[in-house]
Parts: C-alpha cells; sequence; structure tokens
C-alpha cells in the first residue's frame, strides 16, 4: 500500500566524501570537470514524495527504480519538493520568524507608546501666558539668545545622533560615589544636608523640609539606548524618602524625568514647576491640586521655607515642535539662616549679579559646569563663566552641578571640573566643594576631595 507523501530516504556512498575532495583538490579544469559531472550523475538518485496515486509529488509522473532499487525521480530531474520531514521543519522556522515578528511588533508599540507619553503636552492655557511679558507669538523667550554656530563647533558634530553611540568622551570605569538606600535618611530632615545624586539632581535637606532637585535616575532620552549614564545612580529611585517639594528647572530629559515623576505622583509632595512644565505633569497624572506653576519673579512660602524663582538664559522643548514651549528657571530656597541658588541650565548673563544684588550673598550655589561649546555659547556657561557667576552671586561656597553622568558634550567627561579647579585654584577665594555622588554633605563641616584626580581611568 501506498501512503501519501511517503520520505524514500536515500543514504550517501563513500564514493560521494571521495568526489568532494577530488573537486577541492583536482590539478586542473578537466579533472574538476569530470569530479562534477560524476557528483551530479549521483545526486540523480534523489529522495522524492509519492502521492496517494503513485505519482511523483514534483512532476506527477510515474517514478522508475534503478538496479539497487532506489526510487528516482521522472521529468522533475531529480529536484523534488521538500519532504514531510523538511516541511515540518520549515513550518516551525515560519512559525518561529512569526513569533519574533510578533515580539518585536509588540516592542516597538509597547516603546513608542512609552516614548510618546514621555513627550508629555503643551500648555493647555495659552490665554493666562500670554500676559506674562516674557511669553511671545506662543513661546517663552530667552531674556538673551541663544544661538546656534555649527561651523564653530568643537570636539567632533553637533546634533542628538551623537548621544546614541557610547561616547569616547566617557570615563572607562565606574566613577566612585557613595550607594544610599532608604535606611540612609532620618524619618525627620536635618537642619541642613545636600546629597548630590550626580547631574543636577540634588537632594537638599533645609528647615526641616526635604526638597528634590531636578530628580533623573536613568537615561537622558525618552528611548533606553540614548544618553546613556555613566553608572547607575547611588539612590534608587524606589529608596527616596518622603519628600515634601520637587523642584523642575526645566522640562530637558536630563532634568524631567517622566519614570521619577509617575513614582511620586501619588506621594503627599508639592511640585513646583515652571509655567508648561506641570502640564507635562498633568499629562502623567500629578493630580493639579499638588502643582504649582510659577514664573520668573514668583514666590511660593510655606512653613519656614521660601522659594523664589527667578530667570536664566536657555530654552525648552521635549520634541522638535514644542521648543519654547514651556519656561524654565533658577531657584533661590531661603530656609531659617541659610540662603541657596540653584542655577538650572543657563548660559552666563547679568542676571546672575541682578540675582546676587537682589538676594545674595548665598551660603551655597549650584552651578551647572558642562556641556559648554562654542557652537552653543550662551546655552551653558564655560569654566571662567561659572566663577564669574559665584562672584556674582556673592557666594560662600560652590558645588558644581550638571556632570559626571551624561555624555552630553563634545569634551572629556572630567575637563570641565578639572577646569573649574585649576581657575579656582588660580582666583584663590573660591570655596569649591566637590563631594562623591550620594556623599552626604553639611558645607563647612564635610571635606570633600578632588576624587577625579585619583581616578586610574
Amino acid at each position: 500500500m501506498v501512503f501519501p507523501y511517503v520520505e524514500m530516504r536515500y543514504y550517501k556512498p563513500p564514493v560521494q566524501d571521495r568526489l568532494y575532495n577530488m573537486i577541492d583538490r583536482a590539478g586542473n579544469k578537466n579533472h574538476r570537470r569530470h569530479a562534477i559531472l560524476t557528483l551530479k550523475n549521483l545526486y540523480s538518485i534523489l529522495p522524492i514524495n509519492i502521492n496517494i496515486n503513485g505519482l511523483c509529488t514534483c512532476c506527477g509522473e510515474t517514478p522508475v527504480t534503478d538496479s539497487t532499487n532506489l526510487v528516482t525521480a521522472g521529468s522533475c530531474g531529480g529536484m523534488p519538493p521538500p519532504s514531510c520531514h523538511n516541511m515540518k521543519k520549515m513550518r516551525k522556522f515560519t512559525k518561529l520568524l512569526l513569533a519574533l515578528a510578533v515580539v518585536l511588533a509588540g516592542s516597538v508599540a509597547i516603546l513608542g507608546g512609552c516614548s510618546l507619553r514621555q513627550f508629555g503636552q503643551t500648555p493647555q492655557n495659552i490665554a493666562e501666558l500670554e500676559l506674562l511679558p516674557y511669553f511671545k507669538n506662543g513661546v517663552f523667550v530667552s531674556p538673551v539668545p541663544t544661538p546656534y554656530y555649527p561651523d564653530k563647533i568643537e570636539g567632533g558634530r553637533g546634533g542628538i545622533f551623537r548621544h546614541v553611540a557610547l561616547n569616547p568622551n566617557r570615563p572607562r570605569g565606574r566613577l566612585p560615589m557613595e550607594r544610599l538606600n532608604k535606611n540612609s535618611f532620618a524619618e525627620k530632615p536635618d537642619t541642613f544636608a545636600i546629597y548630590w545624586l550626580g547631574h543636577a539632581s540634588l537632594l537638599i535637606e533645609i528647615a526641616g523640609k526635604r526638597i528634590l532637585v531636578d530628580p533623573v535616575f536613568g537615561n537622558a532620552a525618552p528611548v533606553p539606548f540614548v544618553a546613556r549614564r555613566f553608572s547607575p545612580p547611588p539612590l534608587k529611585r524606589r529608596d527616596l524618602p518622603h519628600i515634601d517639594y520637587v523642584l523642575i528647572s526645566h522640562d530637558h530629559y536630563d532634568h524631567l524625568e517622566y519614570a521619577t515623576i509617575r513614582h511620586l505622583r501619588s506621594r503627599n509632595t508639592t511640585f513646583i514647576v515652571p509655567h508648561g512644565v506641570g502640564d507635562h505633569l498633568v499629562k502623567w497624572g500629578v493630580p493639579k491640586e499638588k502643582i504649582r506653576m510659577v514664573g520668573w519673579g514668583d514666590e511660593y512660602t510655606q512653613g519656614g521655607l521660601t522659594i523664589l524663582v527667578e530667570n536664566g538664559v536657555h530654552f525648552s522643548g521635549r520634541t522638535f515642535s514644542t521648543r519654547n514651549a514651556s519656561l524654565w528657571a533658577s531657584f533661590v530656597i531661603q530656609g531659617q539662616d541659610k540662603r541657596l541658588f540653584v542655577s538650572g541650565d543657563t548660559g552666563y548673563s547679568e542676571h546672575f549679579k541682578e540675582i546676587g544684588d537682589r538676594h545674595g550673598p548665598f551660603d551655597v550655589v549650584f552651578i551647572e559646569i558642562d556641556a559648554w561649546n562654542p557652537g552653543w555659547p550662551k546655552t551653558h556657561p564655560f569654566p571662567h563663566e561659572t566663577l564669574q557667576a559665584y562672584h556674582d552671586l556673592q557666594a560662600k561656597a560652590l558645588v558644581p552641578v550638571h556632570w559626571a553622568v551624561f555624555d552630553l558634550a563634545l569634551h572629556p567627561w572630567s575637563k570641565s571640573i578639572s577646569m573649574i579647579a585649576e581657575l579656582a585654584d588660580k582666583d584663590g577665594n573660591v570655596n569649591l566643594i566637590t563631594p562623591l555622588q550620594g556623599q552626604r554633605l553639611v558645607p563647612g563641616v564635610t571635606e570633600t576631595t578632588r576624587w577625579w584626580e585619583e581616578l586610574n581611568f
């Protein structure tokens, strides 16, 4: 009885291996051609599939047998379709490809959805914003223009695509830091203590309150493989202690993180953010009653703590189409006998002296020091401008921020802090404080080192 699609197995004779060797070692074209023809004749005896009528499933003709009783094909030339066994393997392979395609499509959809959510939303109260003197033609306007000169860029090419690949300016090893967890913090905040969490992220204890500034614990982009951190943060997001206030300077990804806002949204925390940034927070599930949207010159006072909002020279936007749709700001923090200043992202201008004249002197100032470049001279301060801002603010101590986490510039990761330290030494009148990430800092009490100089990479 003949069964449908019966596979007739054919076993290779030893001569086949010898023919392969002959082809490989053929001394001239004639020997090689002879070996190839012999191999082709050998393969005229092939396994085929026979249908229920006993015909070759490839050519439809009646198969015949040779002297060795092996089944050979008809006019199909010995090239039958895949056997049942091979067809099963092909079906499995096809299913595997489809499964991988589904997983890939799902991953892209999820990643795309997460990315879209991280974009936030544009301001919903345009009519109110139009009353502000620094809001014109639907966007916020910097007090000093922030030009971009592609022909003056130093250190490589500008643009966002440089953040995709790992840059050679990154440190070659993990940077030292003091690890923190939920047990690192007392239930009641200290009178005055500072934790630099890396880049522009700060946790400040002042006047019995905890203030979290620009908290970012992941990468500085809406997708995981762009603008990656040098090292994990010293504190995990889930180990954050109770936070009374969150200050956001502006909505760039290295200052405003979707995952952190979502983590804090259900806590008893007040978010003090510039105009337009609060709309992102609402989109991400933060109740409106927990958000205080503020503008330049505004003041927030509660329980012995005062937060004053000042201007800066910068820009905003989480997409190409939302540039300057939200405001950026710097902050003056006053609590009991301490006065602090947080610069946010800003280029250097006269606004530092104006802030110093209005609110100085300051016990500690946190000024950004990295990502400067002649191609964008007013977006971030150059090292010498950082020290000038320190003097303009009438500060007693400088804690450099906005460095050691992301490669946002076109120079080595430690170049800015090295230049700042060298200039401070030459100045002779700068109290430079450089804590480790995660180190508990009490200015005037805690000793810090120039730890980047001690690294062997």
